[in-house]
């Protein structure tokens, strides 16, 4: 019945294109079925729109045709409506586990009564407006943000309403001034003190459900970004990162984030301010043209100075944005590599650099403080203006009025004017804010907008893999190099073997297993398993299919146990211990202090390399990969550890291809076939006892490694000389 569901819900998002993985499932362990919301979620996170709903009849019939339905049955079973029609009231149901020839069935409402009770979950393509894809600009920040449409539109009601609000309390006080207080007329007074209290009280209303739709805003803006940044990051390939630092990486994501709270704070801040100052200007126009005029002139004027200092300001702060970049790069591998800075004791080297780092962050951002100074200098007087020498003018203007009624008025235009020239000096220095954030979205870009491997993803076929690797005149040349990493390269191993690969340094022994991998796409040939080429096959569905060990495994925080079955957090504490003990770490596991459920720090400093490298295999092996790759994965293994492991290969490699590169030709004097690489070449390829006989490097690899065994004994101790030599 479990299967049945997950199979119905795999075949509606195959209708849309899109390809579920079983093994990403994560449904609650405690029940024995796939519950609607889980399935949903599972919908979710492959990137199509679902909803888990409880319906009826009715509402089914009303339903589109052209998109399946998951309906789920009363005994753990689920079928597919694939068709409406109303007019014979009968919905087309298919069975998920039919053949695709079969034909749907009709279901009147009393058959699907007896099987159903209204649980079902819509699935369709996710039809936001922001592709994820589209390239990282402001343009695709403000799409984001304009999904939220409906509650900018309550913000946007909100704002007006409390501009509107403002000018009561100017009103009030104008009324107080030229009424109250010239007439004497207490039931006035009290007229406007109640009239004040209800504008108070329903201003801070609306103020609070302002504030508090912003909030959600800004969470939901928050948990987009952060969902895209990082699964455009577990995009990107492999490459990238190995070709620049974390700390430089995550400075620039960073910038993300100050992008983010500009939209949503500065520049949504000074919007609203706007739609006040719509509200306020007619009303200061007609309190007094004259005043009114010399607040804008004085805005157009700060604008003015600001525009004039964009472009040097514009320079310089990319010149800091570069320092700040080195900086975060220097702190990142300081803290990434901190073990080597100890053991060599590298401190005095680290320090200098950073002091570098500082000095040249400090020296630029002090020369940006320098440059920007000057437009707040100029700016400062023409506020000043703005505000004091509206009120001499305007007092001067009421002395000379000869009915009086300009005192209030001034009153009035003196609480409103600050309100009116905030929003015109906001939007002034919003335009000189919006360079730092131009740069802020170019850093974040120059990450987001790189090529991601991800391009055969959706449309990548997923066969499933017996073990038969063929390489057909493979070559390829990394990027910023002449010299190709593997040059013509043709081999072919059967299903089920072992091949071993050895040669120098730089031979390109690793590059056949990154090519493998997927990692690199890049080369001319044919890479295939099984006659597939790699090219063609999904990425995530190739990697999921091969076990890989690397000379140095990083192991995830947490348990032992969660390590190993990282791959596949569904399995249970069985399969951890099954492949822990193919892997021959069980025995050390059971020595820790809580056993499988010991918890491993970051950088897991409570194992040594040994264990961390078994507990790798085992992790590699936790999947049942038809394709095993153990890329130098003993080399980090003390004696025994290595021998543990060595003698577990054979049942290991049972039933499963098996690639291994290694230094230590001791550990490849059993496989199937060795392959002998050369400067990017193949020199050789066969059995030890051949490769020994005859070719050149393979049996000088082999003599040098084990001339100890072959190297005759010494007839005595050497004698230990001490004094001058004799003469």
């Amino acid at each position: 019945m479990r299967q049945l569901r997950l199979q119905a819900l795999i075949q509606v998002a195959r209708h849309h294109g899109v390809e579920l993985d079983v093994n990403e499932f994560r449904g609650d362990a405690s029940q024995s079925l796939p519950s609607a919301a889980s399935m949903s979620e599972w919908a979710q996170n492959a990137g199509l729109w679902s909803r888990a709903i409880r319906t009826g009849w009715r509402n089914l019939l009303r339903m589109s045709s052209d998109e399946p339905v998951v309906l789920l049955f009363k005994d753990g079973s689920a079928g597919l409506m694939v068709g409406v029609n109303a007019e014979q009231r009968v919905l087309l149901m298919r069975d998920p586990g039919a053949p695709p020839e079969a034909r749907p069935v009709a279901v009147d409402e009393l058959r699907l009564a007896q099987v159903w009770e209204g649980e079902a979950i819509l699935v369709r393509a996710n039809r936001g407006h922001v592709a994820a894809d589209a390239p990282f600009s402001l343009r695709w920040l403000s799409e984001l943000v304009l999904q939220e449409h409906r509650s900018l539109r309550d913000i946007g009601i909100a704002s007006v309403t409390i501009s509107f609000l403002t000018i009561f309390p100017p009103l009030l006080v104008m009324t107080m001034v030229n009424k109250v207080l010239q007439f004497h007329s207490t039931s006035t007074l009290i007229l406007l003190a109640t009239v004040m209290a209800v504008v108070v009280v329903y201003e801070a209303i609306l103020g609070h459900a302002r504030r508090l739709i912003i909030a959600v805003v800004g969470a939901r803006l928050d948990a987009r970004l952060n969902l895209h940044v990082f699964n455009r990051l577990l995009r990107l390939p492999l490459d990238y990162f190995e070709r620049h630092p974390a700390g430089e990486t995550m400075f620039r994501i960073a910038q993300v984030y100050k992008v983010r709270q500009f939209l949503t704070g500065r520049l949504l801040t000074t919007f609203l301010d706007l739609m006040t100052l719509c509200v306020l200007l007619p009303f200061l126009f007609y309190l007094s043209p004259i005043l009114a005029s010399i607040v804008l002139g004085c805005a157009f004027m700060i604008l003015l100075i600001i525009l004039a200092y964009l472009r040097p300001m514009r320079e310089m702060y990319s010149r800091v944005t570069t320092a700040e970049t080195w900086k975060s790069a220097t702190l990142g591998e300081t803290i990434v590599g901190i073990k080597t800075v100890k053991a060599l004791a590298l401190e005095p080297q680290r320090r200098s650099l950073w002091d570098e780092r500082i000095a040249e962050v400090g020296k630029w951002q002090l020369a940006f403080s320098k440059l920007s100074n000057w437009p707040q200098t100029l700016v400062t007087p023409i506020e000043r203006i703005m505000v004091i020498g509206t009120v001499m003018l305007g007092a001067y203007i009421a002395m000379n009025d000869p009915s009086g009624y300009m005192v209030g008025g001034l009153f009035a235009f003196l609480m409103l004017s600050g309100r009116a020239a905030q929003p015109l000096v906001g939007l002034a220095r919003l335009i000189e804010e919006y360079e730092e954030i131009g740069a802020a979205i170019g850093e974040a870009a120059s990450v987001l907008n790189r090529p991601t491997e991800s391009n055969a993803r959706s449309a990548g076929l997923r066969p499933k893999f017996a073990g038969e690797i063929s390489f057909q005149d493979v070559t390829f040349t990394y990027s910023n190099t002449t010299v190709p990493a593997l040059d013509r390269v043709t081999f072919a191993m059967p299903a089920g073997t072992t091949l071993g690969v050895v040669g120098r340094s730089g031979s390109g022994k690793s590059t056949i297993t990154r090519l493998l991998q997927g990692i690199n796409r890049d080369y001319k040939g044919f890479v295939k398993i099984d006659g597939v080429d790699l090219r063609d096959v999904d990425l995530r569905h190739l990697r999921q299919s091969l076990g890989v060990v690397l000379q140095e495994n990083f192991l995830f925080r947490g348990s032992i146990r969660d390590n190993i079955i990282a791959g596949r957090p569904g399995l249970t504490l069985s399969d951890a211990v099954y492949a822990a003990r193919l892997a021959g770490a069980e025995e050390f596991i059971e020595r820790m202090p809580n056993g499988f459920d010991t918890y491993i720090e970051e950088g897991s400093p409570n194992l040594s390399g040994g264990q961390r490298q078994r507990l790798a295999i085992a992790r590699a092996l936790i999947t049942d990969p038809r394709i095993l790759i153990l890329d130098e994965a003993t080399s980090a293994l003390d004696p025994e550890s290595e021998a543990v492991v060595t003698a577990n290969l054979e049942r290991i490699a049972t039933g499963r291809s098996m690639i291994i590169v290694s230094h230590r030709l001791s550990s490849l004097v059993d496989c199937d076939h060795i392959l002998v690489l050369d400067q990017g070449r193949i020199v050789d390829y066969g059995r030890h006892d051949v490769l020994v006989e005859r070719c050149a490097i393979y049996r000088q690899l082999w003599n040098q490694q084990n001339r100890h065994i072959t190297a005759p004994k010494p007839s005595a101790a050497p004698r230990l000389v001490t004094g001058a030599p004799d003469q």
